[in-house]
């Protein structure tokens, strides 16, 4: 696998050629794992806001907090694209705003794009954005950052009107300048319906087997978040099973007193040891 890293114009040519993976993954470590492991990209989302900060949602999330786990992730992808997921009310206000904060991404996080949700509404800050050589990814379906407009997490898209105006917003986020766009929880004739349509790629979760590629999140491919598990998650190891089974055991042999023993232990020389015991110390024990 070439160690060249995948850019936004690799992104777009890959529409029609080859299926693009995308991880969302939070830290260093994952960043490592995913990228060892063949992914195209890697997706800072705001969902640690959950996964990662124990919030409820993703609302509350700020831009520090994303900027600093953006960083994080940049630091050990060399070949993966970082895109940052920019947070609730960090590019709705004003496309100066906009600007501002997904610059933060490229300069302090060291990401190469952002995303953002929403459709027509936010069309015009995200040419501000990419008028500012900025690559932004857009996000469209469920968009968990308005959540309580939605009614929950619920699928998107379900009836005729509603493709229409899905379809009408991922053309209006390739007029303004997108590379690539998410369709979250929608159905799949739709989410085919728009792939056809529009020449960006599009990037699936939960919404079927035809889009240019999928993502999911780290935690939910390892098994390691269980607290809610979305119908479109395939779970590829139960890695959270294993780590609770790991540390209890770690657990029974402290308190039992089998760990540490003399292999994850270290000694003295026998010479220092008998210097010790002239200094008239208790006496020690060897093993």
């Amino acid at each position: 696998m070439s160690e060249k890293r995948l850019t936004v114009p690799d992104v777009r040519q890959s529409k029609g050629q080859r299926k693009l993976v995308v991880i969302t993954a939070y830290d260093a470590s994952q960043s490592y794992i995913a990228e060892s492991a063949g992914a195209d990209m890697i997706l800072v989302g705001d969902s640690l806001g959950m996964v990662v900060l124990g919030l409820e949602d993703t609302v509350s999330v700020t831009m520090d907090q994303m900027i600093h786990h953006t960083a994080a992730v940049s630091r050990s992808a060399n070949r993966c694209l970082v895109i940052g997921d920019m947070p609730f009310l960090s590019y709705q206000v004003s496309a100066a705003e906009a600007v501002t904060n997904a610059g933060r991404f490229l300069k302090e996080g060291r990401a190469q794009a952002v995303k953002l949700e929403g459709g027509r509404e936010v069309a015009a800050n995200v040419r501000a954005i990419v008028d500012a050589g900025i690559p932004v990814m857009g996000h469209l379906g469920l968009t968990p950052q308005h959540v309580a407009r939605l009614g929950g997490f619920k699928v998107q898209a379900k009836t005729a009107l509603a493709a229409k105006d899905l379809l009408d917003d991922a053309l209006a986020l390739t007029e303004a300048g997108c590379f690539a766009v998410v369709l979250e929880c929608v159905p799949s004739p739709v989410a085919e319906m728009v792939t056809k349509a529009v020449p960006i790629p599009t990037i699936g979760i939960g919404a079927g087997p035809h889009c240019d590629g999928q993502v999911l999140v780290y935690h939910d491919v390892l098994g390691l978040y269980d607290r809610f598990t979305p119908k479109f998650v395939k779970r590829y190891a139960e890695i959270g099973a294993q780590a609770r089974q790991a540390i209890a055991s770690y657990a029974d042999e402290v308190r039992s007193g089998a760990f540490p023993d003399s292999a994850h232990s270290f000694n003295m020389s026998e010479a220092e040891l008998e210097a010790l015991r002239a200094a008239g110390l208790p006496e020690i024990k060897t093993s």
